[in-house]
């Protein structure tokens, strides 16, 4: 399981290791806000576009060769910006890892279903999101230590190596999974599956934590900006963010394997602390600051594990990558998603309107996980 610790970390560490810190370094390659804007938007628009693509192919000739590939191929994206160091290339490397990034990430989602049986999933998930967790947190310090150090071709250095580690790592310790035989699948079947509560609601509910997730990481240090507080402060709430949800994570997962929690209840559990979570960003100070980020990361924190163990519980294990996929896009749409209603609402009114509408549309899922009950 080790290499697919390692492999989450990786896409996280990439994803936000390189966003934080493409405007520094020596040579400012970022030209104007428009094409910072487009440099970040490759990375996760090939995920949007990719991952369920990447998830099917893995339910057809196996989760473990989409992992290898997606591994090396990022080792090789990263390679061509250390290569050319030429910051005009900037755009393929970040695209090249983004398409990279979407084939191993499920492919490492469904090796944790099918390498834990499914009392087990819990546990697996939480770890998973632990490391996964890790990665967003240490990117942008680590990154920037690295750009520090010597500029963005230093931090592609360290993702190509990182990305090659770790796939020999698998190819050493990941066992073969093949394919499992299937039925034909049509269009319409897919679309009814996809449609089925018990798919949509933990997908929704992942949805609606990566939103305040990424609410929480981008617009909580403006807050306290607004308010007056040093940087060393928001900074902290951040950290503390972070932390709770990589921290809760491990604990929801052994909670749900050993029966003291069950997917309704730690959705809905997980929403309702999220919800208050983001209300409290409305209070001013540091207790409001603090408050918040403890909330959404824990509150984040319990959806994740359950989330991808529900789906897992509720997916032919023929078809778990396909699942992932789609899973995955439905974060993907949240972690964009989230900021951007944020940000609409704080251009027409304020921020502390973003919080609370993003508040209000997450309690309002909560009749949706208790209209029936969802598996485990």
């Amino acid at each position: 399981m080790w290499p697919l610790y390692a492999a989450g970390f990786t896409t996280a560490f990439g994803a936000h290791g390189i966003a934080a810190n493409l405007g520094a370094g020596g040579a400012n390659p970022v030209r104007s806000v428009l094409y910072l804007g487009v440099l970040l938007a490759l990375y996760d628009g090939a995920e949007v576009v990719l991952k369920p693509v990447f998830g099917t192919v893995a339910d057809r000739v196996g989760a473990r060769p989409v992992l290898l590939g997606g591994l090396v191929a990022f080792a090789a994206s990263s390679a061509v910006f250390v290569a050319v160091r030429d910051p005009g290339w900037l755009w393929a490397a970040r695209l090249g890892q983004g398409a990279a990034a979407s084939a191993f990430s499920p492919a490492a989602s469904a090796l944790v279903a099918r390498l834990n049986p499914q009392a087990r999933h819990g546990r697996a998930f939480g770890s998973y999101g632990f490391h996964k967790s890790i990665g967003y947190t240490a990117g942008p310090l680590l990154g920037g230590v690295l750009v520090w150090a010597g500029g963005l071709t230093l931090l592609f250095a360290v993702l190509m190596a990182l990305a090659a580690a770790v796939a020999l790592w698998a190819v050493l310790a990941v066992p073969a999974v093949p394919p499992l035989p299937k039925t034909r699948q049509t269009l319409a079947d897919l679309v009814r599956r996809l449609a089925d509560g018990t798919f949509v609601r933990p997908v929704a509910a992942l949805a609606a934590a990566t939103a305040a997730l990424s609410v929480g990481v981008g617009f909580l240090p403006l807050s306290g900006r607004a308010d007056g507080l040093p940087p060393v402060a928001t900074g902290a709430a951040v950290s503390a963010l972070a932390a709770c949800a990589a921290l809760v994570q491990p604990w929801a997962g052994r909670a749900l394997d050993e029966g003291r929690l069950n997917t309704r209840t730690g959705l809905s559990a997980g929403l309702a602390v999220t919800a208050c979570g983001l209300a409290a960003a409305v209070l001013p100070g540091v207790p409001g600051l603090l408050v918040a980020a403890v909330l959404i990361g824990g509150g984040t924190g319990v959806i994740t594990p359950l989330g991808f163990a529900a789906l897992a519980a509720a997916t032919p294990e023929e078809r778990i990558g396909q699942t992932m996929g789609a899973a995955e896009l439905g974060r993907e749409l949240g972690d964009a998603g989230g900021p951007l209603l944020v940000a609409s609402v704080a251009t027409a009114v304020t921020l502390g309107w973003g919080y609370a509408v993003l508040a209000l549309l997450t309690t309002l899922l909560l009749p949706v996980l208790a209209a029936r009950r969802a598996s485990r």
